[in-house]
């Protein structure tokens, strides 16, 4: 059998890569002769330069020191491709885990971020591909145009892989949806988002009901301002790793993440694999492996034939989402034995 495994990162406490591997090792044990394909993915979020790394292997790392979303130092990077361009993964920069648990509502910057943009654009590259999963702030960009906002753009554009088709205001909006993750409280959210709507308002040429332009807590409206393009970031991602072409003749597509939530139909990673084996690989069965299941799969399931193995139904969930490895492997054991 053809066996191809494509999770997304298990967020703060697993890579891809190394999920995809503890998959397939699992797998392995129960069917050893099995041809499996292991694909590391990302949609913008964190595992970005790890996923582009991958698929370029002559990509150089270029470390620097930003500043954190605390407003400390930070030690990150970005990547300079053969063929030019830069990729910038916020995540790495300003994201949410660099808090360490401490949040910060009202403080917390995306400056970082920009400062590893101006870095590869003085480096001389020729275009730009921005991850922007991940924010710790909630501030539509302002702190990221602070840095580049006088800059050109590359002569090959700016790509940017968002994983999420919010707008910038409103119900299903930065703050209502994703503030409460860094910190916005209930009764705090209007306030946010006529914060949101005042920063906006300096640039009537950018539609904010954009989708994407309420990414990483506006991020992606600040990006739009500048003149870069929104695009679905696992779609770009599978792509440049080439997996439609490896989804043919697959007989099983594993994917995965760590939290299966209400927002993971909507464009992240799990959903796009999905998508893509329907189209390249229909006779092949999907397969979910999830830390935890929080939102309701009937839908999801339904749409691909979906089966569904979360590693918390191991009968220890508490060990499971701290040790998200050893389930994995334990996953891909199962799903073997069911093939």
């Amino acid at each position: 059998m053809r066996i191809v495994v494509a999770p997304d990162s298990f967020k703060g406490t697993a890579t891809a890569a190394s999920v995809a591997a503890a998959i397939a090792d699992g797998w392995r044990a129960e069917r050893p002769d099995d041809d499996l394909v292991v694909v590391p993915m990302a949609d913008g979020g964190e595992g970005t330069l790890d996923a582009f790394a991958a698929a370029f292997p002559d990509a150089v790392l270029q470390p620097l020191t930003v500043t954190g979303p605390a407003g400390d130092p930070v030690d990150a990077a970005w990547l300079h491709l053969p063929d030019g361009r830069g990729v910038v993964e916020l995540a790495a920069t300003s994201g949410l885990p660099l808090l360490g648990g401490h949040l910060l509502p009202d403080t917390a910057t995306s400056r970082g971020f920009g400062e590893a943009i101006a870095a590869a654009l003085d480096a001389g590259v020729t275009g730009l591909v921005l991850g922007i999963g991940g924010s710790a702030s909630t501030d539509g960009g302002a702190s990221v145009l602070d840095v580049i906002g006088g800059r050109t753009l590359p002569r090959d554009g700016v790509t940017v892989l968002t994983d999420v088709t919010s707008p910038l205001l409103g119900p299903s909006g930065a703050a209502a949806v994703f503030g409460a993750q860094k910190g916005v409280t209930p009764d705090r959210v209007a306030e946010f988002d006529a914060r949101l709507s005042a920063f906006a308002a300096r640039f009537p040429h950018v539609d904010p009901s954009t989708p994407g332009a309420g990414a990483a807590g506006g991020v992606g409206f600040g990006l739009l301002a500048w003149g870069a393009t929104l695009v679905r970031g696992a779609d770009g991602i599978a792509e440049v790793l080439g997996l439609p072409t490896l989804l043919v003749g697959a007989d099983v597509v594993v994917t995965g993440e760590g939290r299966f939530d209400g927002q993971s139909a909507a464009g992240k990673v799990v959903s796009v694999v999905r998508e893509l084996a329907g189209r390249h690989a229909p006779d092949a069965r999907t397969v979910l492996v999830a830390g935890a299941i929080e939102a309701p799969l009937d839908a999801f399931a339904a749409a691909a034939s979906l089966t569904v193995i979360a590693t918390q139904t191991t009968g220890e969930p508490d060990d499971a989402l701290r040790d998200p490895l050893r389930f994995a492997a334990i996953a891909g054991t199962r799903l073997a034995r069911m093939s």
